[in-house]
């Protein structure tokens, strides 16, 4: 065997080992990582139960299930107005910075009951002079039911997006998925009190 190859292959085995060596860091930096991630969440998911600052009613607005992923004959069946209601309570941090908890039942697409319910946290930007007027992009992370799954609970984590003034926001998600399931937009209005 030559002396070049050779060293390339004891090269490669020492960055290997090496390599091995700094897994243990690697993950304990991913561990610590995860640990942090989870003490935020439940210290804001805590602290926006005990310290509300407002209520919110919850008015779904609309269900549109992306045309580019359903056959026609589906999204004509389908039931777009998501008729019902929902509450919640509200928290703002001190970077002015939306968090609620909630609860909320629609009609789904087949026009069953849907109830969800979770804790959702958003970015707020107020880019005018006027403060009222604010725009948020955040997540959900709650548990969702449906009739065609039984009601079985099923955990989401789902983008937020809204657009609001004052008390009042427009808030929205989408839901995505794979052709003639999910890739739904989800709408609602949220009225603090």
């Amino acid at each position: 065997m030559n002396v070049a190859l050779t060293n390339k292959i004891i090269l490669s085995v020492i960055i290997f080992f090496s390599s091995l060596a700094a897994l243990p860091a690697a993950l304990a930096n991913q561990s610590s990582l995860l640990i942090n991630t989870w003490d935020t969440l439940s210290n804001n998911v805590s602290q926006t139960w005990n310290e509300p600052q407002h209520y919110d009613l919850y008015v779904p607005a609309i269900t549109w299930h992306a045309r580019f992923a359903y056959d026609k004959e589906k999204t004509d069946r389908y039931n777009e107005r998501p008729w019902g209601i929902g509450f919640g309570q509200t928290r703002w941090d001190e970077n002015g910075n939306w968090h609620g908890l909630y609860l909320m039942a629609f009609k789904d697409s087949y026009n069953k009951w849907e109830p969800i319910g979770g804790y959702g946290w958003e970015k707020i930007w107020r880019p005018l002079a006027d403060d009222n007027f604010h725009l948020g992009l955040g997540y959900t992370l709650g548990a969702t039911a449906r009739d065609n799954w039984k009601y079985i609970p099923v955990p989401v984590i789902l983008p937020l997006a809204s657009v609001g003034y004052g008390p009042a926001t427009f808030q929205m998600t989408y839901i995505p998925g794979t052709y003639n399931n999910g890739n739904v937009y989800f709408a609602w209005l949220r009225f603090q009190f």
